[in-house]
């Protein structure tokens, strides 16, 4: 219970320190929302009197100086209110979030997910059998992994949709089709898809091959495995019961720590595709100095991210007692 409540603690804490940071960073950014608000009314002539008072009331900017500011901004999430979005005026952050979360979870959660499966299979093989293929397999993963994110898209983003021209490269579904669960908009949204979550995948791939196949090699000298050999068992059993069960635990505690940033995807790449997620929406954020959905966005990846690791540190704790003891 010590250890629980040690870590709950931290842990609040912690969140107390980014929900500050949430709040000060974007007012760095330089530009004004109402000013950027003001302009775009201005477009259909002169807003009416009062305008800019209202605008800076609605969107928590007013009150004195940025310490009540902040104090209003606590008191918002306290009513889970994110406040309004500048970009998508007036709809709530709340209903901007909830629309673009999910295509980041289904993208980056699904390739998050193959990557690790397909990475640590081709890893536990590496390491047990010697082969040809797999072995030249391991540095040419390794090598996707140390290309950056926004290169690697860009070059797919080049070959799929200029050279090859074999798959959409735009947006997260055909602009034509109504959004909903039927077979023409799923299709689309999976066409549109393919070439994003080929870049996660291959960027990913590599870690958890090398980190599977290092493991796995040092697994296969222990004597539980040497003494299964002997019993007669067959390789593939020992590999999977045995050598490959315990080569994959510290990538599973890897993965747990990686779906926490599952939230925040891979920003870039939905920018460079234009995917309508959270890093796609985090572009226009700061395009339109809308701290309001800044803070949003920053608080769900926050949340995600904190969240992940205290289940980790949790698991930890259930797993090897030693870590229960206070230091």
């Amino acid at each position: 219970m010590t250890y629980f409540l040690r870590k709950v603690g931290f842990y609040l804490l912690a969140l107390l320190g980014a929900l500050t940071l949430n709040f000060f960073l974007p007012r760095l950014v330089p530009g004004n929302p109402v000013d950027i608000l003001i302009a775009r009314m201005s477009q259909n002539g002169a807003p009416p009197p009062g305008t800019r008072a209202a605008l800076t009331k609605l969107l928590g900017l007013s009150g004195g100086n940025i310490f009540e500011q902040f104090g209003q901004y606590i008191d918002q999430l306290a009513h889970l209110n994110l406040g309004v979005s500048i970009t998508n005026f007036p709809q709530p952050v709340t209903q901007v979030i909830a629309a673009g979360l999910p295509w980041t979870l289904v993208l980056v959660g699904v390739s998050t997910v193959l990557s690790f499966i397909i990475g640590t299979t081709l890893g536990a093989l590496a390491g047990w059998r010697n082969s040809r293929i797999l072995n030249a397999l391991a540095p040419a993963t390794t090598f996707l992994t140390a290309v950056p994110y926004f290169w690697l898209a860009l070059l797919f983003l080049y070959l799929f949709g200029v050279v090859w021209k074999i798959a959409p490269i735009n947006s997260g579904y055909d602009s034509s089709l109504t959004p909903g669960l039927n077979g023409a908009f799923i299709g689309s949204a999976i066409l549109h898809s393919l070439v994003p979550a080929l870049t996660i995948v291959l960027a990913q791939l590599g870690g958890w091959m090398l980190s599977m196949r290092n493991m796995t090699l040092l697994t296969r000298s222990e004597d539980y495995v040497i003494a299964a050999g002997a019993k007669g068992l067959r390789p593939s059993r020992i590999l999977i019961g045995y050598a490959g069960r315990n080569a994959v635990l510290p990538s599973v505690t890897g993965f747990a720590i990686s779906l926490g940033f599952v939230v925040s995807g891979s920003i870039i790449m939905e920018i460079v595709f234009s995917y309508p997620g959270i890093g796609y929406l985090l572009l226009q954020s700061v395009q339109n100095s809308d701290y309001a959905q800044m803070q949003g966005i920053f608080l769900v990846i926050t949340l995600a991210v904190l969240g992940a690791n205290f289940l980790v540190d949790m698991l930890y704790g259930f797993v090897d007692p030693r870590t229960r003891q206070a230091t």
